[in-house]
């Protein structure tokens, strides 16, 4: 039996570089980079200063006033970011139709600084003087059920935390339950904020660049020793082909499918060989029955740290072997930051982009050769083409690795 269709019809982007899809667009295009120096909090006393941080997100904007003071910076994220996929989408839900409709997101490490706050109240103040309002945000599923709970959708709501590749499985997640029947249309989530607790975190595992050398995202370059944090929402409608139809509703891309790995190494570490990128992306390829000659951009999820780049190289070159040097590859992270379980949602948006405006988006701030990455980076600024089909990547250390074919939609 032949597989259900599953298309994009909505987007919505809360990013560092851009609030809105074209502005994002824009930002990619230019090589406009959204990393700055962090105003939400104190890095006094850090050697690292930089993060991908939103200025400028006027939730009310989006949302109204009415409850806003009740969600916290990661469900208004998230909920704006929803309404823009909605709006963009022409998506009509009510009570008639509300079960035909779920919600899945993909987030890790939102939840922290809520989880922070009300630990250290409880310490210092004392178990009966703790600010209540904080506890139903410790929750990780706590943005994505905000969405369902806007917006009337009862269909299903669940949340997907597997680090870095969490905005992938949460749409592998959501186009399960559409090719099997149960569904009709997801709004398929990521989102991240930034706090001082992830900061931290990240800072304290040496992750950050800065500390061990220029503070500044260049994904493949020589000169890159860390990640640049970022924070932020995106948010895709996803839906079967013929209830696309049937609404006459406007599809940018339709989603091939999604080869998915845990390699089983260590926690925190990366496979020497990335065979769970390898297996992912071989997965993704032979899932949608595309040929390695039939890709024409590959998102990179490299991130600026030394060996992710390495083997995200290695990976792709041992997948697709000498046409690798033919296909380009860049890293939208190197304008936005580490999202981490936002940055597939981030990568998608991107493609969606490309295959839309017909461009590649750059990797900027990328000067100096490393021969152990040697391919075809778009460097510097975006490239002029037409995009038909985007392989897309996400992995990191710690075992989960997923890999995406996304196609212009004919």
């Amino acid at each position: 039996m032949q597989k259900r269709r599953i298309v994009i019809t909505g987007l919505g982007v809360i990013a560092p570089n851009g609030i809105g899809k074209e502005d994002f667009w824009s930002a990619l295009k230019e090589g406009r980079s959204g990393i700055r120096p962090i105003s939400r909090f104190d890095t006094g006393g850090f050697k690292c200063k930089l993060g991908g941080e939103i200025n400028n997100f006027k939730p009310a904007y989006f949302l109204g006033y009415k409850g806003l003071k009740n969600l916290d910076r990661t469900s208004r994220l998230l909920c704006s970011a929803a309404k823009l996929a909605m709006d963009d989408s022409g998506l009509k839900i009510n009570y008639d139709n509300t079960d035909d409709f779920g919600v899945c997101t993909g987030t890790t490490l939102s939840a922290l600084w809520n989880i922070a706050q009300f630990g250290k109240e409880l310490i210092e103040d004392g178990p009966l003087f703790t600010n209540a309002s904080l506890f139903p945000a410790m929750v990780i599923n706590a943005a994505s059920s905000q969405v369902s709970i806007k917006f009337n959708i009862q269909g299903f709501n669940t949340t997907i935390s597997t680090g870095y590749s969490s905005s992938i499985d949460a749409l592998k997640y959501a186009i399960d339950f559409i090719r099997m029947g149960r569904i009709k249309a997801v709004l398929v989530g990521a989102v991240e904020s930034l706090s001082l607790a992830n900061f931290l975190g990240f800072y304290r595992l040496g992750f950050f660049a800065g500390i061990n050398g220029a503070e500044i995202s260049c994904p493949f370059d020589k000169r890159r020793n860390g990640v640049v944090l970022g924070e932020g929402a995106a948010v895709i409608v996803v839906e079967d082909e013929e209830y696309a139809k049937e609404r006459k509703a406007n599809i940018y891309a339709e989603v091939k499918d999604i080869g998915y790995c845990f390699d089983s190494y260590k926690i925190g570490r990366y496979e020497p060989g990335a065979k769970g990128l390898q297996e992912s992306m071989k997965k993704a390829l032979s899932n949608s029955a595309l040929n390695i000659t039939d890709i024409d951009y590959i998102g990179a999820s490299a991130n600026s740290v030394p060996e992710q780049d390495k083997l995200e190289t290695i990976a792709i070159k041992d997948v697709f072997g000498r046409y690798a040097y033919n296909i380009p590859v860049s890293s939208i992270k190197s304008m936005i930051g580490e999202t981490f379980s936002a940055g597939g949602l981030f990568q998608i948006a991107a493609s969606i982009g490309s295959m839309s405006r017909g461009f590649i988006p750059p990797t900027i701030n990328y000067e100096m050769r490393d021969d152990e990455c040697d391919l075809d980076y778009v460097a510097g600024a975006s490239r002029i083409t037409r995009i038909n089909n985007v392989l897309i990547n996400n992995f990191g250390p710690g075992g989960n690795s997923a890999s995406l074919v996304l196609s212009k939609y004919h």
